[in-house]
């Protein structure tokens, strides 16, 4: 990652002066290695959102729904981001359709987004890693537009000044989900993305199915076709292959899932 150090140097030499090059340099240098280290703790994470409390649900979908409708209209990009969270963070279907209605609540006049953010800052237990996971969320739903309008950057800043997250941290973050946006776009994310749905073909479930759903598909799956289970019937060997090449397919299908997903 060498973003920094280049828009640091360009900014020094804009003012005509070599030491403030030089400044522009270290400065983004600095910023690159925070970005990188920032980037090797969320790529863990990915993998495994942390357990969070019912109130940081309730906070992080109120906030979310306020930011989606700032610029006046809810986008299906931001829609269906905040599904992807809800399957990330685990929550089985009576808490979706409580983080419906606490997004829907945050849409609407009035909300009080301050005094929201206090609560969350005043009632968090494990600090400020909690609070960079609550706005790398938000920011991951609101970044699935292709632009941000002032009001809504405003927004995100007041939500940061509120949960004591500076602006390169916040800079970071949105480096960090603007990369992983422009992987989903290349050839190499067409690639990947097409493993994925391939996965959720060989489970025979909807990406919008729940975990649990997709965990019922896998067991249900493995249930009827592992070679252990049509032993007893005394089958042909193609029988058997195709079992063992269903049994690999699916169990494939599901780690990937899992991970994506954040299935325990």
């Amino acid at each position: 990652m060498y973003w920094g150090k280049i828009i640091g140097t360009l900014i020094g030499l804009a003012v005509r002066n070599p030491w403030a090059a030089v400044a522009g340099f270290i400065l983004g240098h600095q910023f690159d290695r925070g970005f990188q280290a920032r980037f090797r703790v969320f790529e863990k994470q990915g993998n495994e959102m942390p357990r969070v409390s019912e109130d940081f649900v309730k906070a992080l979908f109120q906030t979310m729904g306020h930011l989606a409708k700032v610029d006046g209209r809810v986008s299906e990009d931001e829609i269906r981001s905040a599904r992807m969270v809800m399957h990330r963070l685990s929550l089985n279907p009576a808490r979706v359709r409580r983080a419906i209605a606490w997004f829907d609540e945050g849409k609407a006049p009035g909300f009080q987004l301050q005094k929201k953010m206090r609560e969350l800052r005043r009632v968090n237990a494990r600090g400020p890693s909690e609070r960079l996971t609550f706005v790398r969320l938000l920011l991951e739903v609101v970044l699935a537009k292709d632009s941000l309008k002032n009001d809504e950057r405003a927004l995100i800043w007041k939500i940061c000044t509120e949960l004591e997250i500076g602006r390169v941290e916040l800079a970071q973050l949105e480096a960090m989900i603007r990369a992983q946006k422009g992987f989903k776009r290349s050839a190499a994310g067409n690639v990947d993305a097409t493993r994925v749905k391939k996965a959720y073909a060989a489970l025979g479930v909807s990406p919008n199915a729940s975990n649990d759903e997709v965990k019922t598909a896998y067991r249900r799956l493995m249930n009827r076709n592992h070679p252990d289970k049509i032993s007893g019937s005394n089958p042909g060997a193609d029988v058997m292959a195709e079992a063992q090449r269903r049994t690999r397919e699916v169990r494939s299908a599901y780690e990937m899932l899992k991970a994506r997903r954040s299935i325990r």
